[in-house]
């Protein structure tokens, strides 16, 4: 590949190829708009509603009204939907925190979480307010060889402590297959066959709106995730949801807020407007951003790298992982993803040791919302395999922009073929 001609030819060759994929994506697209204008109108959202709330918030509708929508997209019973949560991470342990208490076990049958949960779980010293340090014990079950459920270890690890079991849809920082909501829905009535009365908790961030259901529709208790996101539209400056059961939603809102207040304080700040709007726009683009990803997958599969998920399997999140061959060109691609930025394009990212990583990440964020990862971004942490995780884009034209961008870098600094 020696020209931007070159390039594009590639580029047009792999979009010939991957219509079909394309298509399906759009039928998803529509499935889940119409989901999310049917749940506003029978909410009767209107104006008012975006007004702004101060002070302790009380009888907000709009944030009330909000709520209800959120419940109603994913199929729950409640929702609490609040700008106050500031991360995913946050989020989820808001909700583990409500639902869990000393002595009892939480055990996550998808393997190891999210890096960023491990000092959540107790990773840390003591005191420093982690479910451990509560007494709360931890377990987990690796998956198989075969990047699935461990089935016979995780009924010999269910056991009569076991309060909530933990699922992590997206690959997080892993080189496997996310889970779709059919093989979520397998999970649920395998550990409810053994314990009927366990709650299922469900990571859903990065998973939202790319299938026609989430997990609440497959049975999971209580799902969490953030609003800059998927289901914030690139709109939500900050925030997270957690829906699922009601009894479990409001154990979630009193660790939140504290007990007996729960939801029904918390002025939304102006935010309100821009969450409602976000949570419309969000299942076009989260459309847009699978494309961009199975655009990715394709070329650079083409080029003789892997990829993960490949082109034409099925998608159940936004991050595409690509692995290279060394740490220079794993640090070359998440350079180029920040040179296509409309947003700090001329910032130069290079690895540094971030708060709640074991290793040294290097993130390309040329972001409207600080962390946004709707929008283009890429990650990876400085570590064999040498895989970076590409997710977002609001546009599938920009996403091109960041394969193009990455495709010329490579070749120019090391000769790719």
């Amino acid at each position: 590949m020696h020209d931007e001609e070159t390039v594009q030819r590639l580029i047009k060759s792999a979009e010939q190829q991957i219509r079909n994929a394309f298509e399906h994506i759009e039928g998803t697209i529509d499935a889940n708009q119409w989901k999310v204008i049917r749940a506003f109108q029978k909410h009767q959202v209107s104006d008012y509603h975006f007004s702004a709330s101060t002070g302790y918030g009380y009888n907000d509708r709009g944030r009330e009204v909000l709520d209800h929508v959120y419940a109603e997209v994913f199929g729950a019973e409640a929702a609490i939907v609040r700008p106050h949560l500031v991360s995913g991470t946050h989020t989820i342990a808001t909700a583990l925190f409500g639902l869990l208490r000393p002595r009892e076990e939480l055990l996550y049958i998808t393997g190891r979480p999210y890096d960023t949960l491990h000092k959540v779980i107790g990773s840390g010293p003591d005191g420093s307010g982690s479910l451990r340090d509560w007494e709360i014990e931890y377990n987990e079950v690796e998956l198989a060889a075969d990047g699935q459920p461990d089935w016979e270890g995780i009924r010999a690890a269910i056991t009569d402590k076991t309060k909530v079991i933990g699922i992590q849809r997206s690959r997080g920082y892993q080189w496997r297959t996310s889970f779709s909501i059919a093989q979520i829905g397998e999970m649920v009535k395998f550990v409810k066959a053994i314990k009927p009365d366990v709650v299922v908790f469900a990571d859903n961030c990065y998973g939202e709106f790319t299938e026609r259901q989430e997990p609440t529709e497959a049975g999971v208790d209580l799902i969490a995730g953030s609003l800059i996101k998927n289901p914030g539209g690139g709109l939500a400056a900050s925030g997270g949801y957690i829906a699922g059961r009601d009894d479990l939603v409001q154990k979630a809102a009193y660790r939140l807020t504290a007990p007996g207040i729960g939801g029904e304080v918390g002025a939304m700040l102006g935010t309100t407007r821009s969450i409602y709007q976000g949570l419309f726009l969000a299942p076009h683009l989260v459309g847009q951003a699978l494309k961009g990803s199975v655009l990715a997958a394709k070329v650079f599969a083409d080029c003789g790298y892997e990829t993960s998920p490949k082109w034409d399997e099925p998608r159940t999140d936004l991050i595409q992982a690509i692995r290279f061959t060394n740490e220079d060109e794993l640090i070359t691609f998440v350079q180029a993803v920040q040179k296509a930025a409309a947003v700090d394009a001329h910032v130069l990212p290079e690895p540094w040791e971030m708060p709640g990583y074991k290793h040294p990440v290097i993130m390309a964020a040329g972001t409207f919302i600080q962390g946004g990862s709707l929008e283009l971004s890429a990650d990876a942490p400085i570590r064999k395999p040498y895989i970076a995780y590409m997710q977002g884009g609001l546009t599938y034209s920009h996403v091109k922009l960041g394969v193009i961008t990455a495709l010329s870098e490579l070749q120019k600094k090391h000769s790719l073929s």
